[in-house]
């Protein structure tokens, strides 16, 4: 048995490891989420990996058939989101502990979440949607800085976390090129409580994707990231492929101005939204030249396919001999 590591977040979610395997847009499955809850941290997915509702609510009963530690959902709570409000009914009938929100006012979801026992922690990428959260009532923030997969923030984690630290009495989830251990001292090391890991739990065996998508992470360098707003409208990180390069990395210009423009930005928001998710889904599940894959910075420590039990025997390990290096440092 692994040692283990107490912060506040443990604490708050009764776990043994402050590692979230992170919600990841069809990557997270039913098997990570069991495995990562089992193995000690607390494995989420987003609700909207799976279509229709139904799917989701099937999604649901068989990981708490599986498992009783904690589990959480992520759900995406702008107005391009119609399923939002079934999301959370339909986690909280189901027993789900933790909530995480993306892309808009958590408010709603606190207020719900609260009444049924259940802790939320919102993304943020800033200090000023970080204090909106925590005013409204949020358990606590994930931090999202830049280096990370997806929805990155533009802020090094080495100054997003301290600077967050300043003015929040609420736990910090650091999120954003973490892969391995050292990292995840040096979070906690920041003020950080906990730490959210996506990238790495894509090349792992239970994670059902394309084969050259898992061989595309371990393969893949920091360098290999680059920053696009092809897919959402929003500054998304993905691998350089050479459909990506083709593309561009910058929306066409007729949908820019129709994006930023007052009349058309909430027709045409959904819209990108709409079109990158379905782009992503072709993707992820097939070989195809249109190939969008997200992926964080951290893809260059990701050397090898690994359960996501031995990703997260790995990590403590890893962890374990970073704390122990800085004792002997007289650093600890």
């Amino acid at each position: 048995m692994l040692k283990k590591i107490k912060t506040s977040f443990t604490d708050t979610m009764g776990i043994n490891y402050p590692i979230i395997a992170a919600p990841m847009f069809l990557v997270s499955n039913t098997d990570i989420v069991v495995e990562a809850s089992e193995a000690g941290g607390i494995g989420t997915f987003p609700a909207l990996n799976y279509r229709p509702i139904e799917q989701y609510a099937e999604a649901l009963k068989n990981i708490k058939s599986r498992t009783k530690k904690p589990i959480g959902v992520n759900v995406i709570v702008n107005k391009s989101n119609t399923r939002q409000n079934e999301d959370i009914k339909v986690a909280l009938d189901h027993g789900v502990d933790m909530f995480i929100t993306s892309l808009g006012s958590p408010k709603s979801v606190i207020q719900d979440a609260h009444k049924n026992g259940a802790k939320v922690f919102c993304d943020v990428t800033n200090l000023e949607h970080a204090l909106k959260v925590q005013d409204m009532g949020a358990d606590g923030v994930i931090a999202v800085g830049a280096g990370a997969g997806g929805h990155a923030g533009p802020i090094s984690p080495l100054v997003l976390i301290p600077w967050l630290k300043t003015r929040l009495q609420i736990p910090i989830i650091a999120a954003g090129g973490i892969a391995h251990g050292s990292m995840i001292s040096a979070c906690l090391a920041l003020g950080a409580s906990g730490v959210s890991v996506g990238t790495r739990f894509i090349a792992s065996r239970e994670a059902q994707v394309d084969p050259s998508y898992k061989d595309a992470i371990v393969k893949s360098t920091p360098e290999d990231i680059v920053m696009t707003t092809r897919v959402s409208g929003t500054p998304a990180a993905v691998i350089n492929t050479p459909y990506v390069q083709k593309m561009g990395t910058d929306l066409p210009w007729a949908m820019k101005i129709l994006k930023d423009y007052k009349l058309t930005k909430k027709y045409m928001v959904p819209l990108i939204h709409l079109m990158g998710m379905k782009s992503l889904e072709a993707a992820a599940t097939k070989p195809t030249w249109k190939t969008v894959w997200t992926a964080g910075q951290s893809v260059g420590l990701v050397e090898e396919i690994l359960t996501v039990k031995e990703i997260y025997a790995k990590l403590i390990n890893e962890y374990d001999e970073s704390v122990k290096s800085l004792s002997q440092l007289g650093l600890e």
